[in-house]
């Protein structure tokens, strides 16, 4: 008897240790695959030796992040889901990074002079005030989508409204007075940009051919004469609400009562407005002809597709309630084909109102009509766990790592997201494609940032019974540390070991001017009363300064070295400069560590040519973080 009992003890004690999962970014007790997926997913976005990263796609010419190796400029499209979904972990130099990049906006936008780029006879565009574009480079935009009938194009409206979005929880992250007041007057240019199309009786907004974010793949209006007209757009409504949601935060934290009282008027009439486009069963059509005619009303004779992204942005932006929220995904999840591969496309079946008919290019399941966007998967998820679909959710990671580990981060992937665009290349990648990986953190905890601080939302998968963040959130100049402890409705929170009072049973939030420099938040669930979750106490773990021992490989990581080494001695180890040298350095580190464990056989290696073109990709990226570093960082 005593054996058996030893015995089963034995074999409890074995299971609770396989429950347990501790990685670089995570460490947690239960579902130990979501956990895995959790730490490579943040792992993505730091220098790593078996996963594609985000410094990848550093380039010295602007100081910032491009598309890809074969998309020389900066989409708002493209960019939208990574950059909102990762704002909230990105740390410098990441976060210089994307100012830098986004300035490529916001410093050529619209004025009704400015002629966009030159060098292309049908991009020499004179774009009104406030308007944003499709793409940019240094001296270089295009106002219009450039892709397909740029003669049909209207300009760059839900463009525009993703733009402003972005920018704005960017500044309500940072919190920094300076920036607000250098980039909040550019805002309200494009705020006011997007007002001229309201039908103020309507409360809807009147846009022509590829004014939508997925452009060109909305026509506008077909009019009895052939030609194209403008009509309703519902997913500019749903990126200008939620735009509007965070400039209304925004103008309150500059102090601009009475504008952030005029926008909220704006956003309630525009939501007012919104409602006349969603269906009986509560989603939402993709547009509205001015002579009544809806666009995407699934399984009508004509226009009878079901559009995703102005559905699962509503709910990934909170636009619309949660009683509409899951009417909207009920609808999605009744219909396979928006998710034959795990990724949601946007449109099933294809489009019947394109311009263009739906071959070649246009065909069903390759580009815009059908074909997987990332930078909508990263909203997808974040609709995902707002509603609690965490299997939806790790099912998307999964047939991310598809692409992840083969160092195949393209986009758009073809056959319905199950391929890659440009399958002669032996590797690729992009900034879009980091969009799921992204949002599979940040959709843990949400992060509702206001004038008055932050509402943390604890959205964990159930089988997770305890989750630390070992990584820091940022909150203006504060950096949050989150641990969540038990599972069901909140009952007990704690920061910096002290009791916390400003929580109910499904959020906590803390008013900016209340919370400490550094902070540890313990998030008890289910009745657990534990200060603090077992095992590692949960500070900040400080990044490894350069290693001054680095082989002949690193040349320009030694040399960051001692400029890291300077400034930390002058003062400014916390600065950009130091982050961007320290950078350099891991950079270097992540390649010999792949070239150790490969080594070791405890990595394989890619297939060739995939191998060598990938260990180049990770030489190259020293290279060119090292020439930004000599260019731009003032030690």
């Amino acid at each position: 008897m005593r054996r058996a009992l030893l015995a089963i003890v034995a074999l409890a004690s074995t299971a609770i240790a396989s429950d347990q999962f501790s990685g670089k970014f995570f460490r947690g007790t239960g579902d130990v695959e979501y956990l895995q997926y959790l730490d490579i997913a943040r792992r993505m976005f730091a220098p790593d030796p078996e996963f594609q990263s985000l410094p990848m796609l550093y380039t010295p010419k602007w100081n910032g992040f491009v598309e890809g190796p074969t998309w020389d400029a900066w989409w708002i499209q493209n960019s939208y889901g990574t950059t909102y979904c990762a704002l909230p972990f990105l740390s410098e130099p990441y976060t210089t990074f994307l100012k830098n990049s986004h300035d490529l906006w916001w410093d050529q936008m619209g004025d009704g002079k400015r002629v966009g780029a030159t060098d292309v006879p049908r991009h020499r565009l004179v774009a009104p005030d406030g308007a944003l574009c499709d793409a940019a480079r240094p001296g270089w935009i295009v106002y219009k989508q450039g892709d397909g009938r740029m003669d049909l194009h209207d300009w760059a409206f839900e463009f525009t409204a993703a733009g402003v979005l972005m920018q704005a929880e960017l500044l309500l992250i940072n919190r920094d007075p300076a920036q607000i007041a250098h980039y909040l007057p550019k805002m309200e240019r494009s705020v006011a940009f997007i007002e001229t199309r309201r039908d103020p009786k309507r409360n809807l907004f009147l846009v022509g051919a590829a004014g939508n974010l997925l452009a060109p793949s909305y026509a506008g209006w077909k009019k009895p004469d052939g030609n194209y007209g403008r009509a309703y757009l519902t997913g500019l409504s749903v990126t200008h609400i939620a735009a509007l949601d965070r400039m209304i935060e925004l103008e309150k934290l500059a102090g601009r009562l009475e504008m952030a009282s005029e926008y909220a008027a704006l956003r309630d009439s525009a939501r007012t407005g919104l409602a006349s486009l969603a269906t009986p069963e509560g989603y939402f059509v993709k547009s509205m002809d001015p002579d009544g005619t809806l666009h995407g009303v699934y399984g009508a004779n004509k226009y009878g597709y079901f559009e995703t992204p102005p559905n699962h942005d509503a709910v990934a932006f909170r636009v619309v309630d949660d009683a509409q929220a899951e009417k909207i995904y009920a609808k999605i999840a009744a219909i396979p084909g928006l998710r034959p591969h795990d990724f949601i496309i946007p449109n099933y079946p294809s489009l019947d109102d394109m311009y263009e008919e739906p071959k070649g290019l246009w065909r069903f399941g390759h580009w815009v009509n059908g074909g997987h966007w990332s930078t909508c998967e990263g909203r997808m998820v974040m609709a995902y766990y707002r509603l609690g679909k965490y299997e939806d959710a790790r099912r998307s990671m999964r047939q991310l790592l598809k692409f992840a580990r083969a160092f195949r981060m393209d986009n758009p992937l073809t056959d319905f997201g199950d391929a890659v665009y440009q399958p002669k290349l032996a590797i690729n990648i992009t900034y879009d494609a980091f969009a799921p990986a992204a949002a599979l953190v940040r959709g843990l905890f949400e992060y509702l940032y206001t004038a008055e601080g932050v509402k943390i939302i604890p959205q964990i998968p159930p089988g997770i019974r305890e989750l630390q963040q070992l990584f820091p959130i940022r909150f203006g100049s504060k950096k949050l540390y989150l641990s969540v402890l038990g599972t069901g409705p909140i009952t007990t929170v704690r920061v910096n070991g002290k009791p916390w009072t400003h929580f109910d049973s499904t959020s906590v939030f803390l008013p900016y001017a209340e919370t400490a420099e550094s902070a540890r938040i313990v998030i008890a669930r289910g009745g657990l009363k534990k200060d603090r979750p077992a095992r590692r106490e949960d500070v900040e773990t400080p990044p490894a300064p350069p290693n001054a021992a680095l082989d002949a490989l690193d040349t320009q990581a030694l040399k960051a070295a001692k400029i890291y080494g300077k400034l930390v001695e002058s003062g400014r180890g916390n600065s950009y400069e130091a982050a961007h040298a320290r950078l350099v350095a891991d950079m270097a580190g992540a390649l010999k560590q792949r070239f150790a464990l490969i080594s070791a056989g405890k990595l394989k290696p890619l297939d060739e040519p995939a191998e060598s073109t990938a260990d180049k990709l990770y030489v190259e990226t020293v290279e060119r973080l090292a020439a930004g570093l000599d260019a731009h960082a003032k030690p």
